[in-house]
């Protein structure tokens, strides 16, 4: 990835977007730009959000998406779901490239060895560890799930 800001990358895209009249894309790229200058106005004035702070503000719209999507699925509107993915598809652009996971399983061992870790107690310190390792390439939900079947909970 460059050294642009994903701010910038979506501003751009949303252009793209507008000519091409790609609606739904459009749709989604102004309610990342939203999420992104919200978290942004959290901060000092001038202070700029780093790549991190970024990747967290679109994680967390992914996550809230993958949640709708399990509520309309709950409730039967299957028929919403479609637009719903198509905005995980438009946020995952600017994500970085997800961990496989047979790779994170491995990483999740080798952090359990490492902390010394054999309880459900000391679950937090596992994931927290191999959360900060993995820094936005996979999601807290599979990393939980997968620390859990390392320690046979």
């Amino acid at each position: 990835m460059s050294d642009e800001s994903i701010l910038t990358r979506v501003q751009s895209d949303m252009t793209a977007a507008m000519k091409s009249r790609d609606a739904d894309t459009l749709s989604t790229l102004r309610m990342l730009k939203a999420a992104l200058m919200e978290a942004k106005t959290r901060k000092p004035r001038e202070t700029a959000l780093t790549h991190d702070e970024e990747i967290d503000v679109l994680q967390r719209y992914a996550r809230k998406r993958r949640e709708t999507i399990e509520e309309l699925k709950r409730v039967g509107r299957e028929d919403l779901v479609a637009r719903e993915e198509r905005e995980i598809a438009v946020t995952e652009r600017y994500l970085p490239q997800r961990i496989s996971e047979d790779e994170l399983r491995v990483m999740v061992r080798e952090t359990v060895a490492s902390t010394g870790a054999t309880s459900a107690k000391e679950m937090g310190k596992v994931i927290g560890a191999v959360m900060s390792r993995v820094k936005g390439r996979a999601d807290g939900a599979t990393v939980s799930r997968l620390v859990k079947e390392a320690l046979g909970i």
